[in-house]
Order: C-alpha cells, then sequence, then structure tokens
C-alpha cells in the first residue's frame, strides 16, 4: 500500500507540513480548559481548537485537502474509510461516511472503522488488505474525534485523565490528556496508479492485529497482544517505534514489557501525545503521518515530557531529537477491548527492506495466566447479544475447533450500523441532568462497540483480530470482501462474523457464523 498523499489538521496547523514544522520546533497544542469548557464543569487539560469544530466538516476538510495533492486519481474504485472512536453520537456514522465518500466524489460504500484506540491502525490495514486482494485500487482514509462533554466525561469517570501535560514512559506520569484533530492518508495499490504532488511518500511492509484475551479496560501486564503484533512486524532494519505511549501507568508500562520481550529495547521510543494529546480515531493516523515525515529528514522526533525513565522495561525514550539514518519504522497502538495493531512502514521508494523477510522472532514459552471472568450481568444489549451468538456458535462447532485454534487461529469481524447507541443513550442520561450528574464509568466503556468482541477474547482466550466495523446499511458484498481479504493473515484460519445490531433494547438481529479459510 503506498500512501501517496497526506493531511493533518490540527490544533497545530492545517497541513501535515505545518503541523510537522510546529512540532519539529517543540510547540505543544495541550492547554488548560477550564470548567465550562467543552460542557463538562470541570477543568482539564486537552488539545482542542479555538472554536469546536463539526466532526463532519473537520473529517470532509481534512480528506480534501488530501486528495488536493494527488495526481491521476480514478475514483471509480477508491473506497472512503472512516476512523473514529465516537463519531456523532445522534446519527449512525455509517450515514455520516456516506456523506462524506459523496462530497469526495466517492461513489462506494464507505466503511466505517470502530476499534476504539487502535482505529486508525485498524483502518490502514483494512485498506492495505482490501488494496492487496484487488477489491478497490484506492483507499482515502481519515480519522477524526472532536471532544464533546460525553467524550471527556467519559475519560474522567475512568480516572484516566492528567490535568497537567500528559508525560508518556516519564516517572512522573500522571495520566493522558485528550486532543482533536482529523488526519488523512490517500493510498494506492501501486504507485503507477496515482501519485502526491510532493516527494513525501511511504509505504506499509507488514500489518499485524491481536487481542490482549485478558480485560475489557486493563492491558495485559506483559503485553500480549502488543508483543504478538510486534513480532509479526519488526526486525533489525527499525529505525524507531512510533508508540501508543498515553502516559497512563499500566499502558506506557504495558507497552515497554512488549517491547522487551519483542527484543526491540535498542530501538528508540517516538511517543507524540506530549505535542497532541489522545486524538482517538486520528491517533493512529496523525502518528502514523508525523514519524514518517520525520524520518524523511533523518530525524526521530523529541518525546514532548520525557525526562526520566518511569518504566521497569529498559526501553529507549530519548529525551531530545536525534538523527537516523533508517528509513522503516514501526507504529504501535493498544485499545479498550484489549485490541492491539501494529503497522511497519517504509519511507521513501527507494531501500530495500529487511522487514519483508519472515520475521526471525518467535513466539515465547507461552505461559497460563489468569484471565478475568466475563460478567454477563454487566454487559450492554450489544454486548449481550454478540456473546450469546458466539457461545452458541462455538458450542455447535467445538469438535472441529482446537483450544489452539481458538486461541491463536480464530478472528472476530463484526459488522453492524447503530454501533453501541443503547449505551450511547444510557451514558448521554447521565451526564445531562446538572443536578444528578454522575458520568458512569461502567455504562461509558460499552459506548465502545469493539469492547462486546473484547469480552469474548477474554471469554475463550482469543489472541486473534478483533474487529467492528459499521456500514450504512447491511450489505453481503462488502462484509464478504473484508471478511475474504482478512483471511490472507497468516494466523488466521477461522472467522467468526455476520451482523449484530441492536438499536434498541427491544430490537436486536444477530446473525453469525464461522467461515474457514480454503
Amino acid at each position: 500500500m503506498e500512501v501517496i498523499a497526506t493531511n493533518i489538521t490540527s490544533p497545530l496547523g492545517r497541513t501535515t507540513e505545518e503541523n510537522y514544522v510546529a512540532v519539529r520546533q517543540g510547540q505543544s497544542a495541550l492547554r488548560f480548559c477550564s470548567a465550562g469548557s467543552r460542557g463538562v464543569p470541570f477543568d482539564f487539560c486537552a488539545a482542542v481548537f479555538d472554536a469546536a469544530p463539526q466532526f463532519e466538516e473537520l473529517a470532509y476538510s481534512s480528506a480534501a485537502e488530501a486528495l488536493s495533492h494527488t495526481v491521476g486519481m480514478d475514483l471509480r474504485r477508491t473506497v472512503f474509510i472512516l476512523s473514529s472512536t465516537k463519531g456523532i453520537i445522534d446519527e449512525p456514522m455509517g450515514v455520516t461516511a456516506t456523506r462524506i465518500a459523496r462530497r469526495l466524489g466517492i461513489e462506494e460504500k464507505p466503511v466505517v472503522v470502530c476499534n476504539a484506540c487502535i482505529s486508525g491502525l485498524s483502518a490502514q490495514i483494512l485498506a492495505d488488505r482490501l488494496l492487496a486482494t484487488g477489491v478497490y485500487d484506492s483507499a482515502v482514509i481519515t480519522g477524526v474525534d472532536v471532544l464533546t462533554d460525553f467524550i471527556i466525561s467519559g475519560f474522567q469517570s475512568l480516572k484516566a485523565l492528567s490535568a497537567q501535560p500528559c508525560r508518556p514512559f516519564d516517572i512522573e506520569r500522571l495520566g493522558l490528556n485528550l486532543g482533536e484533530a482529523a488526519a488523512t492518508m490517500v493510498v494506492v495499490r501501486d504507485k503507477k496508479m496515482a501519485k502526491g504532488d510532493g516527494d513525501f511518500r511511504f509505504r506499509t511492509l507488514r500489518c499485524s492485529t491481536h487481542n490482549d484475551a485478558w480485560h475489557v479496560t486493563n492491558p495485559h501486564p506483559k503485553g500480549e497482544g502488543a508483543y504478538r503484533s510486534l513480532l509479526e512486524v519488526g526486525s533489525d532494519d527499525v529505525a524507531c517505534i512510533g508508540v501508543h505511549g498515553t502516559a497512563t501507568m499500566f499502558n506506557d508500562q504495558m507497552e515497554s514489557m512488549a517491547i522487551v520481550r519483542a527484543q526491540m529495547t535498542d530501538v528508540p521510543l517516538s511517543a507524540l501525545k506530549g505535542y497532541y494529546g489522545h486524538t482517538l480515531g486520528a491517533a493512529g493516523l496523525l502518528e502514523t503521518i508525523v514519524t514518517a515525515r520525520a524520518l524523511h529528514d533523518g530525524v526521530i522526533l523529541a518525546n514532548e515530557g520525557f525526562s526520566v525513565r518511569g518504566v521497569s522495561g529498559k526501553v529507549n525514550i530519548q529525551e531530545a531529537e536525534c538523527h537516523t539514518d533508517g528509513r522503516c519504522f514501526v507504529k504501535m497502538m493498544s485499545g479498550f477491548g484489549g485490541c492491539n495493531a501494529a503497522i511497519a512502514y517504509q519511507v521513501g521508494d527507494d531501500v530495500e527492506s529487511g522487514l519483508e523477510r519472515e520475521g526471525a522472532a518467535r513466539l515465547d514459552v507461552p505461559t497460563v495466566q489468569r484471565r478475568e471472568t466475563v460478567r454477563h450481568n454487566k454487559m450492554d444489549v450489544l454486548g449481550k447479544c454478540v456473546y450469546d451468538a458466539v457461545e452458541r456458535l462455538i458450542a455447535e462447532n467445538r469438535d472441529n475447533l482446537s483450544d489452539d485454534d481458538i486461541e491463536n487461529h480464530l478472528s472476530l469481524i463484526i459488522f453492524n450500523k447503530t454501533s453501541s447507541v443503547v449505551s450511547d443513550r444510557k451514558y448521554q442520561a447521565t451526564i445531562s441532568d446538572v443536578e444528578n450528574y454522575y458520568p458512569s464509568p461502567s455504562v461509558f466503556v460499552y459506548t465502545l462497540p469493539n469492547v462486546a468482541l473484547g469480552e469474548i477474547a477474554v471469554r475463550y482466550g482469543i489472541h486473534g483480530e478483533t474487529s467492528l466495523y459499521i456500514l450504512p446499511d447491511r450489505d453481503e458484498t462488502v462484509m464478504r470482501s473484508i471478511v475474504e481479504a482478512s483471511l490472507n493473515d497468516n494466523d488466521t484460519r477461522y472467522v467468526i462474523t455476520g451482523w449484530v445490531d441492536c438499536p434498541d433494547e427491544n430490537n436486536r438481529e444477530c446473525d453469525l457464523k464461522i467461515v474457514k479459510k480454503q
């Protein structure tokens, strides 16, 4: 997958170059926001635009600006992929994505990737697969989230926010800051199909995604899913690792352990949330673009907010900018629902990379660890619906599924239209009444629809892919194309897939099946 054009629209700038220059100069978009800002009754620190942006306009303007830097693009075989953690609460994201696609001149049905914090990487993995199998010739991938009272109060309810600028991997880190932005990549299957009007380009080499199978909100203490993902994409040629680096106590520690287990402790780490905060659905795209742009100049960026290493893994994170001759890097991310993803990239097209050979590393000896027991009564309606259906499917096919198949070779790929709308309404009710303002963390978790798949992964110890896609409507052709493309993953032998949509408590549609690689 060749990246031929990009855009970043953030509080640091309206173009990729403006953002890159700002970061090189050490500028951070994080700032103090007083109570009342964005509708929340408490102070917080975040990276926000001066005026609250409109979700659709922010996404469209980023995608349109990126497309304006392409030459020879044929939109007839182009798919629009929208990455977002939450989108617009009162409208199905597939509807929003369709409007954006049509405004861009793209007629193919869009796909929305909603996999919590790894959505931006999941969207790139989806595009890479669909282009590799020839379903489309090109894709426009846009990640976006804006900070509303819904999102800010939700993360505050989880005790995840820091009132001070975040400090990824630092001993004094107190938590994450949120940020809002949009970021776009225009990608093609073959660089002969179209090109960008500049000389900055990069391409994907390998992609991987795995679940922790541990807990839907707490990362695995040894970074199991992140470790498995790193093993599949890493090699000695990596110039740097773009870490997730949320500056939360457990995530940074988990990432350091995954890097140690993957024997990549000498590789410099690049953490960008000290400049942008956690931009949610945009993060996987924005941080990849900035890291690639830096490597184009032979630079590994300074880690804003870092001073003294505060994780037990002896990872290589530096306070100051440094030079590199390398042109390959890895971007990794983790998220609620136990999902993890990693992608290896090459900057420029004049370097032959060892990343494309078979990975030299092997899984270390597996250890048996306690997994959290899923408490069915705490799940939302979407979670219960998926859980019950998958439990029946696995029970009916248990004679054909070994423990190894389930744990290491089974993926969950689910489609729906209305995301987690029932939980969205319930959570909105906890923040709508000023007199009874009590944001519920247990409800907020289930406003991330992929958490339903995380519950299944925990229940059965599934370390394969867990992905949730939102479509404008049920489309078997699109669904089949995505599942067939995912079966090209070397580890995947079986996929539990289908349509699960719960627009309200009493209206549920569930149709799942097991697909086997031929």
